[in-house]
């Protein structure tokens, strides 16, 4: 059996972007204001240390971005072609199979606010296409195969 070929740099960059669009795209002037309107979390709420919640935050982004790098490269192996473009198809397939597909349902159930699902659904599908595009720019088969 082989694994995929992995490149653990474009993960690790990878992960390191979902911070920063996680940053950008929850600042208050972006969608910060709205999003908290939309949970009910105060300024209060936020200003507790969210220690906790950023290494979830990093470990849950990396498992993501070494997933996506894994599931490109056997696109990659596959299909052939553009790595960049196998690792952006490889993302939005993902996000909507599995992303978008459980988000729905688990707000939909929890009776969310569309409109937090969609605010969430938006900051997911961006994260998956900037981390698409490092791995995929970087070359999705790279690295060292097992």
């Amino acid at each position: 059996m082989t694994v995929p070929a992995i490149n653990l740099w474009a993960v690790l960059l990878a992960t390191l972007s979902s911070m920063v669009v996680g940053f950008v795209w929850y600042s208050r002037p972006v969608m910060g204001d709205r999003w908290m309107r939309l949970t009910g979390i105060t300024e209060e709420q936020i200003s507790k240390s969210p220690v906790g919640a950023y290494i979830g935050t990093i470990l849950a982004s990396f498992v993501t971005a070494l997933v996506l790098a894994g599931a490109a490269s056997i696109s990659q192996a596959y299909y052939g072609g553009s790595s960049l473009l196998n690792a952006v198809v490889t993302a939005l397939i993902l996000f909507a199979g599995f992303t978008a597909a459980r988000f729905v349902t688990h707000d939909a159930f929890d009776r969310r606010p569309w409109a937090l699902t969609l605010l969430n659904l938006g900051y997911e599908l961006i994260t998956l296409l900037v981390m698409a595009l490092i791995i995929g720019l970087f070359g999705v088969t790279e690295g060292v195969p097992s």
